[in-house]
């Protein structure tokens, strides 16, 4: 095998999963919703308040989106009237060092750019 391949298929192999984590946390809402429930189990009207700038059309085919993926756990509640509540699982908690990494670099890049620094 020539350098050239491996470089080849070590990017490949670097960038697979990161495309695999991309498209299950893509766009705008699904990182702010996961933030919002790492605060503990909601009920939907609680996230729209918390994630600002989401419709409930939005927030609910995004939740929708995350439950298939493994990301929230919804539950219903069998009372009059219903009440149902969204949680993180164990498998979206995994994400923390994501987004604390994600909350670190936001902070210093947000005082870069308002400093004016190259």
């Amino acid at each position: 095998m020539e350098i050239g391949e491996l470089k080849h298929e070590e990017c490949v192999s670097t960038l697979r999963p990161v495309r695999d984590a991309l498209d299950v946390l893509n766009g705008k809402w699904k990182l702010p919703i996961i933030v919002a429930l790492t605060f503990g189990e909601k009920r939907f009207g609680e996230i729209a308040k918390e994630v600002h700038g989401i419709t409930d059309r939005m927030l609910s085919k995004e939740l929708r989106d995350m439950e298939v993926n493994g990301l929230v756990k919804r539950t219903v509640y069998d009372t009059y009237p219903v009440k149902v509540t969204y949680a993180l699982t164990p498998h979206s908690k995994t994400l923390g060092g994501v987004i604390e990494s994600l909350r670190s670099w936001g902070e210093l890049h947000r005082r870069k750019i308002l400093s004016g620094e190259e």
